[in-house]
């Protein structure tokens, strides 16, 4: 009797193996979309564009473009306004409502980083920014814009 105890714990223990193994050795099906995700908003409050995604942005105009850069260095197409970063919250009066769609820009990044945290700070709520600013652009086979 004991030896049929043993046999029978030894035939569930070859089977629980096997299943287990046969689990492990399926490929499990990805179930992330193959689009890209829509940018989230980080702790900073805004959201960091790529030069590609404001460029598709563009082609809807459905948000406020602004160059926060100084002195003037160009512009992208279809700038809207030109209020310089470290003076943008004295120019709240410039901007539409603070739930607007609002991209702010600069040369390299760092002036429109600033603006951004301005803007969120004084409770704006649909803040982006293109990362990297007008040189991204133009790396991404975009051009600028200079008067």
């Amino acid at each position: 009797m004991n030896s049929g105890i043993q046999l029978a714990r030894t035939v569930a223990l070859v089977i629980v193996v096997a299943l287990l193994a046969a689990c492990a050795a399926r490929p499990v099906a990805d179930p992330t979309p193959a689009v890209a995700p829509a940018p989230t908003r980080p702790s900073s409050g805004y959201i960091r564009l790529t030069p590609q995604q404001l460029n598709e942005m563009l082609a809807r105009e459905d948000f406020i473009l602004v160059n926060v850069h100084i002195p003037y260095d160009g512009e992208i197409a279809q700038t809207d306004l030109f209020i310089p970063y470290n003076d943008i919250a004295n120019q709240l009066d410039r901007l539409p409502d603070k739930a607007s769609r609002i991209v702010v820009y600069c040369r390299s990044g760092p002036m429109s980083a600033s603006a951004a945290q301005a803007l969120v700070a004084a409770g704006y709520t649909g803040i982006m920014e293109l990362a990297g600013g007008m040189s991204a652009w133009e790396a991404a086979g975009y051009t600028l814009v200079r008067k």
